[in-house]
């Protein structure tokens, strides 16, 4: 291990407060810009229908190919980070995004979008897990508690921003780009980032003698990769039998994961996920909550969108201004749950999704739409914004040599749990409004499916409340 790793964060010369600020801002932007790209095409979805003439798979594909791929590589970017240092892999992970982006964005058909939407996927996964290590690595005392409510703010708000943001660029129809303007904004942002951030972020030197584990790496890609497929395809295809034979496929291949990865340990290799990582206290209970909690929060923006402009009949850009409340109650949570004592924290967790649990009952009796409408997603975004606090209370028990794969790991989670989200309970507002032909008689049985499934990560995140937080960060 090299002498970078060896030394703890609080004996690192902390960054001067001007550079600091511009360190933070860089940082941010880039974990921003990655998760707003997660949801930013919903809403420009019929727009690139009409222009492209995709179908209906095409369409899941565009959305699911960027998931799938951040998903599946996220654990192996935060190991790249560690290995060749987490300045070149942000900055790689920052260039190939941007290009993949301007690829998107200048796409000619359906299949070149889904090639590029995966490629950007596989640069968010080495972007994005740099950012916790280099905030862990750069920051102490007030200001990185500072920065890690800021960080908690971006990841609660990038998604739903995504939404607002999606309606308002497609609807502007800025030079009469259409859909194609929710790609292209990435390349000025990102160009700028590159050019900041080679000014900006730290050298470190990475652990040059550590290894990939090349065996796990392909054996958990292999298991995402079966289970997510079918939940994403099967709706569309009807459930074939090959979609059966990739579920049970998935789940043998994560019993061989757990035995390859404890033989990798046992001959003194490094393992793509640790017993020591998982053994760190409130890491299983909080990686359970996020898997279930991000189901939910991902199904109430697929589903609200269609809403929105199904029964509702909002164009893109009134359905996008309609998530602003949702926006703001994230970012309000993000922003200030650090200014409560420290011991509150683990218990915000269940709080919160006990209270999304209870607003989500409301989705079908209020889904008329109007003033009771948005202020039911401003509580809706209020409660599920204790989700990045919950990850951010896992991870302060996790040493800092750790950080990147717990993060990899807790992120990877997070995305899983939005593919199944919209794999199910979307599938479930979908025939609803088939079977009804309404999209506002399907928001009633959603609203009970998205409660049971709040309701379920919040008892999960009970199991938080058991471990006292560190005393310092």
């Amino acid at each position: 291990m090299s002498q970078a790793t060896q030394i703890p964060p609080a004996s690192r010369a902390a960054p001067s407060r001007d550079s600091g600020g511009l360190l933070l801002a860089v940082i941010l932007l880039g974990q921003f810009m990655a998760i707003l790209d997660v949801s930013i095409v919903n809403v420009a979805l019929p727009t690139l229908r009409a222009d492209l003439d995709t179908s209906g798979a095409g369409l899941q594909l565009v959305v699911a190919g960027y998931v799938l791929s951040y998903a599946v590589l996220l654990i192996t970017g935060a190991r790249l980070g560690g290995i060749a240092g987490h300045r070149r892999a942000f900055h790689a992970g920052l260039a190939a995004f941007t290009l993949a982006s301007l690829g998107c964005g200048l796409a000619p058909d359906t299949r070149t979008l889904i090639a590029f939407r995966f490629l950007q996927g596989a640069a968010a996964a080495l972007l994005t897990p740099q950012v916790m290590s280099m905030l862990q690595r750069n920051f102490t005392g007030a200001a990185r508690a500072r920065a890690l409510g800021l960080y908690s703010a971006v990841l609660a708000a990038g998604v739903v921003a995504g939404q607002a943001a999606g309606g308002l660029l497609v609807g502007m129809d800025l030079f009469g780009t259409g859909w194609r303007t929710v790609f292209l904004v990435n390349v000025p942002i990102g160009a700028a980032l590159l050019v900041a951030g080679r000014r900006v972020l730290p050298r470190d030197e990475g652990r040059r003698g550590a290894g990939l584990d090349l065996p796990g790496l392909l054996v958990i890609s292999a298991a995402v990769l079966l289970l997510v497929l079918p939940l994403i395809l099967g709706p569309e295809t009807g459930w074939p039998a090959w979609t059966a034979v990739s579920l049970a496929a998935a789940a043998i291949l994560a019993g061989v994961f757990v035995a390859v990865e404890r033989r990798v340990a046992g001959r003194g290799g490094r393992p793509l996920i640790s017993g020591r990582v998982l053994r760190a206290p409130g890491l299983l209970p909080a990686a359970v909550a996020l898997l279930i909690g991000a189901g939910s929060w991902a199904a109430f923006l697929f589903t609200t969108t269609l809403h929105l402009q199904g029964d509702l009949g909002m164009s893109p850009l009134e359905s996008g201004l309609a998530f602003v409340p949702c926006v703001a109650a994230f970012g309000l949570v993000g922003l200030n749950w650090q200014r409560l004592p420290a011991r509150w924290h683990p218990r915000l967790v269940p709080a919160g999704l006990a209270l999304a649990a209870a607003a989500y009952l409301c989705v079908g009796p209020l889904a008329g739409g109007g003033l009771p409408y948005e202020l039911l997603t401003a509580l809706i975004g209020l409660g599920l914004g204790v989700m990045p606090v919950l990850m951010t209370v896992a991870l302060r028990h996790v040493p800092v040599e750790d950080a990147p794969d717990a993060s990899g790991l807790l992120l990877t989670v997070m995305q899983l749990g939005q593919v199944i989200g919209m794999a199910t309970v979307g599938t479930l507002f979908l025939t609803l409004a088939r079977d009804a032909g309404s999209t506002r008689h399907a928001e009633y049985g959603t609203g009970w499916a998205l409660a049971a499934a709040a309701l379920a990560a919040a008892l999960g995140a009970l199991f938080l409340t058991r471990h006292r937080p560190t005393a310092a960060l």
